[in-house]
């Protein structure tokens, strides 16, 4: 019944082994007598080197000396316990760490926390003995510089305190039991670290998911929208020609709204399962063939989509039309603000972000033969009309700018608009990028793709400049020093845009800002509309955020109104009927 928050590693024992469990065959090799690192590791009972090591009150450095001590006190022969610890253990840790570190990636994909406890693991030289990314962990404690060695609760409630959960909320592994009941003294819920697979299997039953299996920006399914995996297996293997002996697993992407999308892993391959909600959310006529349809066309003309290999409209199989595709390795960037690229670099990321716009933009609609997929030339006025018609479905209270916003919009549609192919919710985190240059690989989230205006893209995609960065449904970049992040501003931005396709902005460019801050408004009313009925929302959606975002749409209408008003010829000012004024 406990809901736990996070998952605290020792490194010591846990993503390091103990030294004298790999002794053997090195003391064989090395011409040691046998035993002898064992018996200089642990004799001593709780004063054991390998013990004070393990609480931290031994460096590595102090431990090497002490250790190469009692080897010679013990063998009568100099022991060269540097080359055993870095020959031996080094080769260890290769097969101990990756599982603790998908360990770890698992448990923090579920939105749970993790720290490492450490205490400074290094040699002389201050090299670190493991190679660990530090992005798998939330928290990192080093004993020795906050000066309570293990067991001391102390180091324990500082860890609580960075992670901000309660002993309770929280599981310790560690491989010392003096360790383990210090902490389970504090109420942590502790896992002794005999046997790294058979703690890890301990660890699943107290979290209730799996703990390897990992793939980037996937979770495990969620309760409720789990599908029958032996039909799915027997679909995939009357349609992909192959019989893997290994059953086939499943994780649910974790990314934006895409509740319905499954990795499949069967055999060797990884595959992206989408399956048609019931019903299916927002106003969308966007059913999964019909993205089928898209993504199927788009691979065809050269649009960097990811490979899509079987259309499944037989609701016997899963409920629900489903489609396949490859999975597409790479990098995603969740935050506009690009930390995992260097400053320097990252206007090149943008650039490529505004190209493959400018390329979905520019396809010739009948040789792609999508001339089909909406109407031309109306696509604004359907828009407005369908995320209104959508608002009122999920209106809990009056939003005053969201009804100035209906009146507003209609009086100020565009005179002309181009007809492009149109993705419909274009942004960074629906890129997948190279993960070491500015190549957009794959990109994703067409189930709003349609015939339409390819400025609604535009405006869409500079939504983030306009964010704080502090805004938790969709974090931006507003009031941030761009200069210094090495990001073009909204006007660079668009530029880049514009350059690529040979077309200035258009006059009306408010306009087209005050539509996509519309929409996301309306798709915030409806997380909190959803919320209220039991729906968790995505991200860290507030139900204030709507009104807040509706007032920002209408600070680009009353912008789009004044310019409107100056642009009036003197004698014709007292003929606008003042509901066009936005001012």
């Amino acid at each position: 019944g406990v809901s736990y928050k996070a998952v605290i590693f020792e490194e010591s024992g846990v993503l390091l082994p103990a030294p004298h469990r790999t002794a053997t065959d090195w003391e064989a090799q090395s011409c040691i007598p046998a035993g002898t690192i064992q018996q200089a590791a642990q004799s001593g009972g709780e004063n054991s080197l390998s013990l004070q090591y393990s609480r931290g009150e031994l460096t590595a450095v102090e431990f090497l000396q002490e250790l190469g001590q009692q080897c010679f006190d013990i063998a009568n022969v100099r022991v060269p316990v540097h080359s055993f610890l870095w020959d031996l253990i080094r080769k260890e840790v290769i097969k101990q760490l990756p599982i603790m570190a998908e360990a770890a990636q698992c448990i923090r994909a579920e939105g749970l926390k993790t720290a490492l406890l450490s205490h400074s693991l290094c040699l002389g030289d201050g090299e670190r003995f493991l190679p660990l990314d530090q992005q798998h962990f939330d928290v990192m404690v080093e004993s020795h510089q906050e000066g309570m060695p293990r067991p001391n609760p102390g180091i324990y409630k500082l860890c609580l305190e960075h992670l901000g959960v309660q002993p309770q909320e929280s599981i310790l592994l560690d491989s010392s039991s003096q360790n383990l009941e210090a902490a389970a003294q504090l109420g942590m819920k502790t896992v002794k670290v005999d046997d790294p697979e058979a703690a890890l299997k301990e660890l699943e039953t107290h979290l209730g998911f799996p703990l390897q299996g990992f793939v980037p920006y996937t979770r495990s399914v969620r309760p409720g929208m789990e599908i029958p995996q032996d039909r799915l297996q027997k679909y995939l293997e009357d349609v992909l020609g192959a019989h893997p002996t290994a059953p086939l697993q499943l994780r649910q992407f974790d990314h934006g709204e895409s509740t319905r999308s499954y990795l499949v892993k069967f055999g060797g391959r990884l595959l992206v399962l989408k399956k048609e909600e019931e019903p299916p959310p927002g106003p969308s006529g966007s059913s999964v063939p019909r993205e089928y349809r898209v993504l199927k066309a788009l691979a065809e003309a050269g649009v960097p989509v990811p490979p899509v290999l079987a259309l499944c409209e037989d609701r016997s199989i899963l409920g629900t039309p489903f489609f396949l595709l490859e999975h597409c390795a790479g990098h995603i960037h969740r935050a506009v603000s690009l930390p995992a690229v260097p400053p320097r670099r990252r206007g090149a990321w943008y650039g490529a972000m505004a190209n493959v716009l400018a390329r979905i933009h520019s396809l010739e609609l009948g040789a792609a033969k999508l001339q089909d997929l909406g109407e031309h030339g109306n696509y604004i006025q359907q828009q407005v009309e369908t995320w209104t018609k959508q608002y009122r479905a999920v209106e809990t209270h009056v939003i005053p700018a969201m009804e100035r916003l209906i009146q507003w919009l209609p009086l100020h549609f565009p005179e002309s608009q181009k007809t492009t192919l149109v993705h419909g919710d274009f942004r960074m985190d629906h890129l997948v990028f190279h993960p070491d240059r500015p190549e957009v690989l794959a990109v994703l989230g067409w189930k709003f793709a349609t015939l339409g205006d390819p400025m609604c893209d535009l405006a869409n995609n500079c939504i983030s400049f306009f964010l704080p960065a502090h805004f938790g449904a969709r974090r931006g970049l507003r009031k941030c020093d761009l200069g210094h992040l090495g990001i073009p501003t909204a006007e660079e931005y668009s530029q880049m845009y514009c350059g690529h396709m040979g077309v200035e902005l258009p006059q009306n460019w408010n306009f087209y800002l005050a539509l996509a801050f519309f929409r996301l408004a309306v798709t915030l009313q409806g997380w909190h509309h959803g919320s209220l009925a039991g729906r968790p929302a995505p991200g860290d959606s507030s139900p204030k955020d709507a009104e807040f975002v509706a007032d920002l749409a209408w600070d680009f209408a009353i912008k789009e109104g004044f310019r409107v008003f100056e642009n009036l010829p003197p004698t014709k000012l007292l003929l606008r009927h003042s509901s066009t004024w936005a001012g």
